[in-house]
């Protein structure tokens, strides 16, 4: 398993089903020997389980993808560990695009790429989905949020 997934996350990009949606950015794959992989996108983060608007990001990622053939391209691993990808559609679009224009996801916060910040600054402008909260609390500070919140082990 790990020679065929390292093979496929040193490809430039690859085809693969989804055959899991986790959340509205973690979505699941089978390597070629038949393993589940997960990975999140690399360039937005959507909302958590219990933040407003999770419960949407992931029924629009799963209509999206569910066994969906797509292309993906692996760019390494977060802070965490986890894998990170750029998802791309059949007609060639990029899921993390469509995650912004609906509102449903924002740009990470190490990411600056000029394109992503303007089609979420489009979405805030026209308070559409988690803009359309006063305040929306970024997904990284609520994750931090209840992380904090956790009791704490003696």
């Amino acid at each position: 398993m790990l020679c065929s997934l390292t093979a496929q996350m040193n490809a430039q990009s690859f085809q693969a089903k989804i055959i899991g949606v986790t959340s509205g950015d973690t979505y699941e794959i089978l390597d070629e020997d038949k393993e589940v992989v997960k990975f999140m996108l690399s360039e937005v983060d959507a909302p958590e389980p219990g933040q407003e608007f999770s419960e949407e990001a992931l029924a629009f990622s799963k209509k999206l993808l569910l066994k969906k053939k797509v292309t993906i391209e692996f760019k390494g691993k977060d802070f965490f560990g986890n894998k990170l990808a750029v998802v791309t559609l059949k007609n060639g679009e990029k899921v993390h695009d469509l995650l912004l224009k609906e509102g449903l996801a924002m740009v990470r916060e190490r990411k600056k790429d000029p394109q992503l910040l303007k089609t979420q600054s489009t979405a805030k402008s026209s308070k559409i989905g988690l803009w359309s909260i006063e305040e929306p609390v970024t997904p990284w500070v609520y994750r931090r949020q209840q992380t904090m919140r956790q009791a704490k082990s003696r």
